[in-house]
């Protein structure tokens, strides 16, 4: 599966598919959104200010100066089968109530995982499996972080083994479109799996 940008208007794609990139705070939402777009990506970032202390959980991230306040948006082609229109949520508790909206007709969503603060992915799986909305997890792979392997971050997660899970790094093209590609995989595989069932 290739990703290639495509500006030809003649040429429209098949499908148009909105993937959501969600997680917890700071875990690089913003970066993967950034790294895979095609286009110029929209962000909503403001400097964290004092009014955050207290509020937003800094630990593991305190060398972080922004937060995505509403999304992050996002356009990768895949060669003239579909474009796929990522965006990123916000990772903060008190921004959760613009989750709705942004899931709304959704086909998939990549969880974003930092092994260093876990706990913080727990909301989203939450959202995703309470809403029956296929997803993968995505562990990015910090620097200096600890290292762990696949059935780890499964049992701390405590994720079915349907669930794919993928290390990454999110500043990273190339990581970035291998976690795509494995969501696209998966949901296909999901609203086949459906479609089956719905015949049976």
């Amino acid at each position: 599966m290739e990703f290639a940008a495509s500006d030809s208007v003649s040429a429209a794609p098949i499908a148009s598919v909105k993937l959501l990139v969600a997680g917890g705070f700071g875990v690089g939402k913003t970066t993967l959104v950034s790294a895979i777009s095609e286009i110029t990506p929209l962000h909503t970032e403001e400097l964290l200010t004092e009014l955050g202390v207290g509020v937003d959980d800094m630990s593991g991230v305190t060398q972080k100066t922004t937060t995505t306040v509403a999304l992050d948006f996002g356009r990768i082609t895949l060669g003239d089968k579909a474009v796929l229109y990522l965006f990123g949520t916000p990772g903060q508790d008190r921004f959760w109530f613009l989750w709705d909206e942004l899931s709304r007709g959704a086909l998939g969503a990549v969880v974003l995982a930092d092994t260093r603060r876990l706990e913080g992915s727990f909301p989203a799986l939450d959202y995703f499996e309470r809403r029956n909305i296929p997803f993968v997890v995505a562990v990015n792979c910090f620097d200096g972080a600890p290292v762990y392997e696949t059935h780890e971050v499964r049992d701390a997660l405590e994720v079915t083994d349907s669930v794919p899970i993928r290390m990454c790094d999110a500043r990273l093209r190339d990581s970035a479109k291998d976690v795509l590609i494995a969501l696209v995989e998966h949901v296909t595989a999901v609203t086949e799996m459906s479609r089956r069932r719905g015949l049976a």
